[in-house]
């Protein structure tokens, strides 16, 4: 439930003219929301297989979307390429081969870049990144045999945490705007919600599970908190560029994949890439507990 995804034009969610409101898109929005948390828990929950099939439809959604998006197509030979990229450099994670995904990842942005000279070419090598190597992360992430499951919960809760309490704050309490060139919806309360709900968030789940502390992931859902609403600026600033509502209509009163993992995508390649500084050896435990 990002506070707000929507290009200019669109009347401002966040202050409406007589009093506060959730909005008439609350509702669905809410139960899309809820159906959504179900299966990705479930998913998640179940194993690290399932997880990485979980990872892997989503890299190559947000694939097809993103050629939706700067090429303005439904399908062509770069989508195709780029979601094939995406998926294989997953596999190749799952597999235990994280570095040679990267590599793939590199390697298909180099290609995707060459195909679409004349056009968007940077953005669409961009996408190949984009795609690729949060998928890569995650994979990395939960294949951690003792906290790697932790890690992935604790990041969802985060990203989700972030979402909602933007979302609620940015709605009814709203005030200046965060960055109006980019999203008109989004407001300074919005990104402190987001911060305080992200941060209580992570303290409660910090101390409900004994291998950290509170205090620790408290203090890490805030940084990610903010790492998650930058994730959604970008979007919206890509969204606005290409002058695009949503990046699809794959998911009901929320638009495509990507308008709902855009979050998700910045803190999952933050996170993979602090992992690559504190422990390369075990990236969950970097995460949640440290060096």
């Amino acid at each position: 439930m990002n506070e707000g995804d929507h290009n200019a034009g669109e009347p401002d969610n966040g202050t409406a003219p007589h009093g506060r409101s959730l909005g008439q898109d609350f509702p669905l929005r809410l139960v899309s929301g809820v159906v959504m948390a179900i299966i990705a828990a479930g998913v998640i929950a179940s194993g690290p297989i399932p997880f990485y099939g979980l990872v892997v439809v989503i890299a190559t959604a947000l694939s097809w979307e993103w050629g939706h998006l700067v090429r303005g197509t439904r399908f062509d030979a770069v989508t195709g390429l780029h979601m094939v990229v995406a998926a294989v450099s997953s596999a190749l994670a799952a597999f235990g081969w994280p570095g040679l995904g990267v590599l793939l990842v590199i390697i298909g942005a180099i290609l995707v870049f060459v195909l679409t000279i004349g056009g968007p070419s940077i953005y669409s090598a961009v996408g190949v990144f984009y795609a690729g190597l949060p998928a890569i992360a995650l994979i990395w992430l939960r294949s951690d045999v003792h906290l790697g499951l932790l890690a992935i919960g604790y990041i969802v809760l985060v990203v989700v945490a972030t979402d909602v309490s933007a979302f609620i704050a940015g709605r009814l309490i709203g005030g200046p705007k965060l960055w109006p060139l980019i999203s008109p919806n989004k407001t300074w309360s919005g990104l402190a919600g987001a911060v305080a709900g992200s941060a209580l968030a992570g303290g409660i789940y910090g101390y409900l599970v004994p291998v950290t502390s509170a205090p620790r992931l408290a203090m890490v859902g805030g940084l990610l908190a903010v790492v998650a609403q930058a994730g959604d600026l970008f979007e919206s600033g890509l969204k606005r560029h290409f002058h695009v509502k949503d990046s699809s209509n794959l998911i009901p009163g929320h638009g495509g994949v990507m308008d709902r993992v855009d979050g998700l995508v910045a803190a999952a390649l933050a996170v993979g890439l602090a992992a690559l500084l504190v422990n390369i050896y075990s990236p969950a435990h970097a995460l949640l507990i440290g060096p």
